[in-house]
């Protein structure tokens, strides 16, 4: 099969690639970028566990093929932190109110929570919204949502 070159834009970075057209956007991120924050579980787009942000919206990397982002921007879990290290809000939020467990399905609810939070929606609609796209098979989903609220709420009093 001929391979493709591909150029994207990974957390601040011009990253290429040379591609089968077969092969997923998780795949290059996780095997050719190196970065394995991207989790692949179900590769169908049920457990939300390989979502990154693709221009600003999240998708399913494990369903989207890898040439279809030629020349996009992605986000992934590895690009939240900042420089020096320290954890974004979210992260710091999910961590401290128990948000985790296994931590398989965390950089993907992560994902979309950064979204949901750029989008200002609202922590009633993160949880009944966002996290219906998401599947934790440990926590319970008390210390996400404990950490969705934490989170929004702590948004709006530095507002």
């Amino acid at each position: 099969m001929t391979d493709h070159p591909i150029t994207v834009t990974v957390n601040g970075a011009v990253r290429t690639a040379h591609v089968e057209p077969r092969t997923s956007l998780a795949e290059v991120i996780r095997h050719e970028f190196r970065l394995t924050g991207t989790h692949v579980a179900c590769e169908q787009g049920v457990c939300g566990a390989c979502t990154v942000l693709l221009d600003g919206a999240p998708v399913r990397a494990c369903l989207m093929l890898a040439v279809q982002a030629d020349g996009a921007q992605i986000e992934t879990v590895e690009g939240l932190a900042e420089p020096s290290g320290r954890l974004a809000a979210l992260q710091t939020a999910v961590m401290e109110e128990h948000g985790l467990q296994c931590g398989f399905c965390t950089p993907g609810i992560l994902m979309s929570l950064t979204f949901a939070d750029r989008a200002d929606l609202s922590a009633d609609q993160v949880t009944d919204d966002v996290m219906l796209g998401h599947l934790c098979r440990c926590t319970g989903y008390a210390g996400i949502r404990a950490a969705i609220e934490r989170h929004w709420r702590e948004k709006e009093s530095a507002e």
